[in-house]
């Protein structure tokens, strides 16, 4: 049976450790929202996220870095959340966070923070720091290169972000490194096996646990 075709990018998602160890599903559990502080931007899956000033979580400004410069207080990839619903009152577990403008003081980020996590991602872009939700694959020269991240508007229907890499293929410090090439979903193209997809992780210095310098 075929692979289905990657139409477009779906953010970040967590698959294994480097090295080959197993990614058992741990999340870190971080504030959103507080009795002071009112997050009313969404934050789908797959994106990656920052802390704040007042300690919560927020997308991260990391994405479209295409620059030596790091961002302090990046903390890994946003997996969904919980809080009340403003509404019914109830206990709410959600794919994303749809970004309230009031009345919840309790939603809680469920993180991926392990610096030396794995994540696939769809390869996008044509230039660093432009936005598409074009798939454009690259072939085996990319894997040991870096990536920059391209920012797309998330999509509230699956709760996913749409976030992809652009490979550059440039050696100045970039935020992620590509570290393998999936061939899943690889295909023959101009006589070139070509990937839509690839498996990168954080470059030291962009994730905070190994960042010296604090949010």
């Amino acid at each position: 049976m075929a692979y289905p075709t990657v139409s477009k990018p779906y953010g970040l998602k967590p698959i294994n450790l480097i090295g080959g160890q197993v990614f058992a599903g741990s999340t870190r559990q971080i504030a959103i929202t507080t009795s002071a502080v009112n997050y009313n931007t969404a934050i789908y899956n797959g994106a990656v996220v920052q802390l704040d000033t007042s300690g919560c979580v927020i997308n991260s400004t990391l994405e479209n870095q295409n620059d030596p410069a790091n961002i302090p207080g990046v903390l890994g990839v946003f997996v969904g959340c919980r809080y009340t619903n403003p509404t019914t009152k109830q206990p709410t577990y959600s794919q994303y966070w749809p970004g309230f403008a009031s009345g919840v003081t309790d939603a809680f980020a469920y993180i991926v923070d392990d610096p030396d996590a794995l994540f696939k991602v769809a390869s996008v872009g044509a230039t660093a720091n432009t936005t598409g939700l074009d798939i454009t694959p690259v072939q085996q020269t990319a894997l040991g290169t870096n990536a920059v991240l391209v920012l797309n508007s998330g999509d509230a229907t699956s709760g996913n972000a749409q976030t992809g890499i652009y490979y550059n293929n440039v050696t100045t410090a970039l935020p992620f490194r590509i570290v393998d090439l999936v061939p899943d979903t690889s295909y023959l193209s101009g006589g070139n096996i070509v990937y839509p997809e690839v498996i990168v992780k954080f470059n030291a210095g962009y994730h905070s646990y190994y960042n010296a310098i604090g949010k």
